[in-house]
This record gives structure tokens, C-alpha cells and sequence, in this order.
């Protein structure tokens, strides 16, 4: 769920008052490798003794009629129903007897009127949350972890995780940082990265150095001789032989970190099949410069609430050769933040033109662009601040900040910009009044078939 969500759960659940207080969720769905994920779109709290009432064999139930209203909601918009209420515990949570066997009365019924949809319930300790989960053929689940996504990542379980590890020297410096809670997460983490040119590299290096443990990186081309000065670990046979990018990158982070799981793709990710690999990653990287690239990933972070960053760097020169702007750039997306789409990152006409061939270009007078200015310590400014904004906010090392920023560094002038990135109310891609907040399955990703 996002931060926003959240706050607003745990401010009506958690009011001062050392009462149980009661809301409902309406999730989107994500089936990925067997792995279902519930994605918080609605939030509806129930108004104490109105919506939430004493209850005829506990404490407090939930009022038929708010039940009714939001579970019609649910099956309308084909959203999972999830019925929350807290206790006052801290660290541990788990429901009652009492609760369990209101579900069992329950939920049988609240299943067929979801049609098809699971339905559930959760209850939220101040620092802990437990699930139980009834999917349609009544098999239930319980919860691995719940997830807040803000500018921070903050991850919740029903209780403390026991933290076992080898002993090894090879992170001790970094373990003496985060700690090794923090070692362990970077090891089950799964990074998506889109483009392993000038900085895509960089960031493969980076992460596989820090010890995440999973990678999944996708680019379509191979390595050329204009591409040594930029590319970690491209050789002067890789060129020759056309070895693909992300080949050349599973090798250097292998040699970094043997133990880690490296996926390549070699292919562009508006494919359907290949953008859909993403959706397993935990955080994804864009360092690929195209708009079809760009209106993937911005359609991934917001509809499967998977956070991520877009990275850049520009160089414009004049017409006499002179040096007009070089620039890095750092844009962080979250869900319902940051998106590209509101912040005219997306060109519709940039859309179009990558949609046709070289001669189709050619000959509607778009012309074959020229290969753009590339220098590898640019990019590694744009690289290894977005790689350590993802240390500091995937570990939760620095506080939560409302205001999401882009980060634009300016070399020429020596100036660093944080920029309030807009947002429009009606924005089809990530407000909730679109089509794809939050929808998870439901809901088309922009991509081309096969």
C-alpha cells in the first residue's frame, strides 16, 4: 500500500484512544510466480458506532450495511474486499479466536458475492500486520510481508523476522552501515534494470557490489566499438563478436558477486512477455532513454506499486561546438508520484516516431536522429546517486519524506536542483480516478503483444 494510505489506516486505528477502531481496503490483484500480491487501492473507514458497532458475540463488528456497500464495490470493480481492525500490541499481532470465527461465519457468504474475487481480512499491531486471506475455492492464506511504499520502503510482518547468516568478510564494511537485517534484504531483493548502455552498467555494478541478490536486465542491443568508453566490462572482442549488453553485464556481476541470480533479456521491453518479467522485481531502474521504455515502466511502478527511478544524462551543445547544458538526472516514481506521464516525460509524438521504421521516418521528414553526447563520469553521477537513494530508502536508513523530488544536478553551473514534481487530479496513469492505480491484473499494461 502506498505511504498515503497507510498514515491514514494507522492514524483512524491508531487515534490515542487504546480502542479497536475498524476500516475496509479494496485491493487490486497480482498473480506473478505463483505469489499473489494485494494492491491497496480504496480505503474506507468505518465511523464508530455507525459502521462499526458492538458486536453480537464480540467486541465490535462491522455494520451490515457498510459491509454490504463495500463488498458490492468490490465485486463491481473487481477488487479484493479486506476488513481491517487493530490491537493494541506492538511488535506481534495476531487475530483471536473470536475473529477467526466470525470469518468462518462470514466470508463463505461474502465470496459469492465477490464472484470470483478473494476477500479477507487483516489485523494491524503499531508495528506488525497479519492476514488471513480466503482465496474463491476457500483455500486461505496468511501473510509473508506487507509493504508500504513511500519515498521510504517499509516492509511489516505479523512478527520479528530471526536473522541468520554466514558469517563472511565480504560485506563487513557495508554490514558495519546497515547492519545485517539490512544485508539480508539487499540479498533477497529482485532489481529490474532497463538498459545496460553508458549508465545502466554503472548500476549493475553497483548493485551486484552491494550484494542484491537478484537481477533481471533487459536490453535489445549489442555492444559496438563507441561503446568501450562507457559500458563496464565491454571489451574490445565483446564489440567484435556483438556480444549483447546484458551479457557482458551478467558477467561483470557475476564476477562481483558469485551467488547472485542474473535473468537477461534481449529484447525491448514494451514486448508484453518481457515487460511482464518486471513484475516479480522488487524495485526497478530506467536507464534506457526511449518513450516506450519510459511509458512501461511509468505504467509498471503505478499500477503494480512497484517503486523504482528514472536516470539520464544530457549534454546539448551549440551550433558552434560549444558545451550549452551537461545535466544529470535522478527522477524517482512511486505510486501515485512522480509520474512521468504527468511531468511531460513522455512524448506523445517521441511515441510515434519509435513506432515507425528508419525509412518510415525517412520518409514522413522525421529523419534518423545522431547518437547523443555520452560521457562515462556524467553518467556515473546519475548512477551512483540513484543507486545510493535506493540503499538509504529500500533499507529504510533515513526518515520518510512526504515530497517526493526529482533531482537534477547541473555541472556547468555547479548547481544541484530538487524539483516538486506535478501531478494532474485526472492523470490516467497514476491517480485513482485512472485506470491503472492500483489495478495490478486487471488492467493492460501499454505494450505490444508476444
Amino acid at each position: 500500500m502506498t505511504r498515503q494510505d497507510f498514515n491514514r489506516v494507522m492514524s483512524h486505528l491508531f487515534p490515542g484512544d487504546d480502542d479497536e477502531h475498524a476500516a475496509v481496503l479494496l485491493a487490486g490483484v497480482s498473480l506473478i510466480e505463483g505469489r499473489l500480491t494485494l494492491l491497496v487501492r480504496e480505503t474506507y473507514v468505518a465511523r464508530e458506532g455507525i459502521d462499526y458497532v458492538h458486536g453480537k458475540t464480540g467486541y465490535r463488528a462491522l455494520a451490515p450495511t457498510f459491509i454490504h456497500r463495500c463488498i458490492t464495490r468490490a465485486r463491481d470493480e473487481r477488487l479484493v474486499y479486506l476488513a481491517i481492525h487493530n490491537h493494541l500490541s506492538d511488535e506481534y499481532v495476531g487475530f483471536s479466536s473470536v475473529d477467526l470465527a466470525s470469518h468462518e461465519r462470514g466470508y463463505p457468504a461474502l465470496l459469492q458475492i465477490a464472484r470470483g474475487m478473494p476477500v479477507g481480512a487483516l489485523v494491524f499491531g503499531k508495528r506488525s500486520i497479519e492476514a488471513d486471506i480466503w482465496l474463491p475455492d476457500r483455500t486461505r492464506l496468511s501473510l509473508e510481508q506487507a509493504i508500504v511504499v513511500g519515498s521510504t520502503i517499509h516492509r511489516l510482518t505479523p512478527s520479528p523476522t530471526l536473522i541468520t547468516v554466514s558469517r563472511t568478510e565480504t560485506y563487513d564494511r557495508q554490514v558495519r552501515m546497515f547492519g545485517k537485517a539490512g544485508q539480508i534484504e539487499l540479498r533477497k531483493c529482485r532489481v529490474g534494470i532497463i538498459g545496460l548502455g553508458g549508465i545502466g552498467s554503472l548500476v549493475a555494478e553497483y548493485l551486484a557490489r552491494l550484494g542484491v541478490g537478484h537481477f533481471c536486465l533487459i536490453d535489445d542491443d549489442w555492444v559496438e566499438h563507441t561503446n568501450l568508453s562507457r559500458i563496464i566490462g565491454a571489451s574490445a572482442e565483446d564489440a567484435i563478436a556483438r556480444v549483447y549488453k546484458v551479457e557482458v553485464c551478467k558477467r561483470m556481476i557475476l564476477q562481483a558477486n558469485v551467488e547472485a541470480d542474473v535473468q537477461t533479456l534481449t529484447e525491448d521491453v514494451s514486448r508484453e512477455t518481457v515487460a511482464k518479467r518486471l513484475l516479480a522485481c522488487d524495485f526497478i531502474f530506467l536507464a534506457a532513454d526511449s518513450m516506450r521504455a519510459r511509458l512501461v515502466f511509468n505504467a509498471i511502478v503505478h499500477q503494480y506499486f512497484i517503486p523504482g527511478v528514472q536516470l539520464g544524462s544530457k549534454i546539448r551543445c551549440g551550433s558552434n561546438g560549444s558545451l550549452l547544458e551537461v545535466m544529470s538526472a535522478n527522477r524517482s516514481v512511486r505510486p501515485g508520484k512522480g509520474c512521468l506521464w504527468c511531468n511531460q516525460f513522455i512524448d506523445p509524438t517521441g511515441l510515434a516516431k519509435e513506432a515507425k521504421t528508419d525509412e518510415e521516418r525517412k520518409a514522413q521528414q522525421y529523419g534518423v536522429e545522431e547518437p547523443n553526447p555520452s560521457v562515462i563520469s556524467l553518467n556515473a553521477i546519475s548512477a551512483s546517486h540513484a543507486v545510493n537513494d535506493f540503499l538509504l530508502d529500500y533499507l529504510c536508513l533515513r526518515p520518510e519524506s512526504e515530497a517526493l523530488q526529482y533531482e537534477h544536478i547541473h555541472c556547468l553551473r555547479d548547481v544541484r536542483t530538487l524539483v516538486t514534481p506535478r501531478k494532474d487530479a485526472d492523470c490516467p496513469e497514476c491517480s485513482r480516478e485512472g485506470r491503472r492505480f492500483g489495478r495490478g491484473d486487471s488492467a493492460d499494461l501499454p505494450c505490444a503483444e508476444g
